[in-house]
């Protein structure tokens, strides 16, 4: 009894230790899942990162995954639509995907990154959109600071974190091509993406990834459920009913893949491309890009196998589109939760994703929507799909450093846990993120939807 009220002392004087620790190890550490998305950069232009030093580690890493993101555009989605259009589109297809690499490419280091990345001035707003702090990469002379070799962006070189992004930015215009496959003309549809990229694609980036409002509410996004996939998929869904329905389509001709095994090929190169697409999106070299890397894996392959067995009973035999189909679609549905969610949680996504993403595309030829290359089936169902189970799986455990223990540890020590604990879904006891999640699919898919049907109607005029 006399021993009882030291150790109960030693036992707490430990507990707040074990604390005061976990909380030192997420300050010092550049997980992009106990930030909510290392991706993101203060309003005022500043970084958000951790640290100050450029880690080669991390360089390394984000090297690698800027190269395999590109690498899922050309050739990977090239070759993909390309053996999913007809014979005498495919050139066509592929050189809209080389054409855009090429377009945004400029248009993203000109005036996209400072729209989405560059902070603004101390009495503006920064919520909506990103200042005019880095066009040109240069910077203004009173608050912008210019990218050059030595500049950093948390633990990388600026330059890179600007290449990065541009990956991201060309994949996302060229998923709309999909959509309008076969019948827009080559000079309208580089109007169109102008607009859109500059309009639509970079404030959505802003307010997820730049600073802006839905990153400020806690809406989950790790590598593009919304920014890319949603944008790409609902413009997608929107541009194929302004432009009208291919005419062999309004027949009712059959238009089969002229090239299944360009597509299988495809889709192959995106789905290892994806693993810098998602795991590169820690913007760190650490757990966090493996974790993110295997939920991928696990995802894509439970997404892909579903999607087989569900064509295989519906129709008497598996093929070789329905089993690609259905690993894209996964890769897609875990894009938004791949820095949140356990294996559990990717293989659920995943086995939904690809019953999702199968009826989505079947329900969208019942009503006679000419989504040519089902850009909206997989991308837009998909990240609508994901989006929300990510507000069910987000797990602390993946999202915390030190896991659930220091963050109950924390809450003991203060009461306050924000610097510890990760985003928790409904499934964690945090039903709120469900809710954020939904508001957050709502606004950008209203968003791109009326910015596409408004820059098309301005271009048909």
């Amino acid at each position: 009894q006399t021993c009882a009220l030291p150790i109960s002392r030693v036992m707490a004087t430990q507990a707040a230790l074990d604390a005061a620790i976990a909380r030192i190890a997420a300050l010092e550490s550049a997980q992009a899942s106990a930030l909510g998305g290392v991706r993101r950069q203060s309003a005022d232009g500043g970084d958000a990162f951790l640290g100050g030093a450029v880690n080669p580690g991390d360089t390394a890493w984000i090297l690698t995954s800027t190269c395999l993101v590109l690498m899922m555009t050309i050739p990977g989605l090239a070759l993909f639509y390309g053996g999913l259009s007809r014979a005498q589109n495919v050139l066509s297809t592929v050189m809209q995907s080389f054409a855009i690499t090429c377009f945004v490419s400029i248009l993203w280091f000109a005036v996209g990154y400072s729209l989405a990345f560059a902070g603004c001035g101390e009495d503006d707003n920064c919520d909506y959109i990103g200042g005019g702090d880095k066009i040109w990469l240069l910077g203004d002379t009173k608050t912008g600071k210019p990218v050059v070799p030595g500049s950093a962006s948390g633990t990388l070189p600026e330059p890179l974190f600007v290449m990065f992004q541009m990956t991201f930015a060309i994949i996302t215009c060229a998923i709309i091509t999909g959509s309008v496959a076969e019948r827009m003309k080559f000079s309208a549809l580089l109007v169109f993406i102008f607009f859109w990229h500059l309009l639509i694609y970079c404030p959505i980036a802003h307010w997820e990834w730049g600073g802006g409002f839905m990153g400020k509410w806690g809406v989950l996004d790790f590598a593009g459920g919304d920014v890319v996939h949603i944008s790409s998929g609902v413009s997608g869904l929107v541009a194929s009913i302004v432009v009208g329905k291919r005419r062999a389509w309004s027949s009712g001709a059959e238009l089969p893949p002229h090239n299944v095994l360009l597509t299988f090929l495809g889709a192959s190169l995106l789905w290892v491309g994806w693993f810098g697409f998602n795991a590169g999106s820690a913007v760190t070299a650490g757990g966090s890009a493996a974790m993110a890397m295997l939920v991928t894996h696990i995802a894509a392959s439970t997404a892909g196998f579903t999607w087989m067995l569900l064509e295989w009973m519906v129709k008497g035999k598996p093929t070789v589109l329905g089993v690609v189909s259905g690993a894209i679609a996964g890769l897609v549905v875990i894009t938004p939760g791949a820095g949140y969610v356990d294996q559990s949680g990717a293989f659920v996504m995943g086995l939904l994703g690809g019953v999702g993403c199968y009826a989505g595309i079947q329900f969208k030829h019942m009503v006679g929507i000419d989504d040519a290359l089902d850009a909206f089936g997989i991308h837009g169902v998909g990240g609508i799909i994901g989006g929300i189970l990510t507000g069910l799986f987000a797990n602390p455990n993946v999202t915390t450093v030190g896991g659930q223990d220091a963050c109950d540890a924390s809450k003991k020590l203060d009461g306050d846990a924000s610097e510890i604990c990760g985003p928790a879904g409904a499934f964690y006891g945090n039903g709120e993120q469900l809710g954020w999640q939904i508001a957050g699919i709502l606004i950008v898919a209203l968003y791109s939807a009326a910015g596409t049907a408004l820059i098309l109607g301005e271009i048909e005029e």
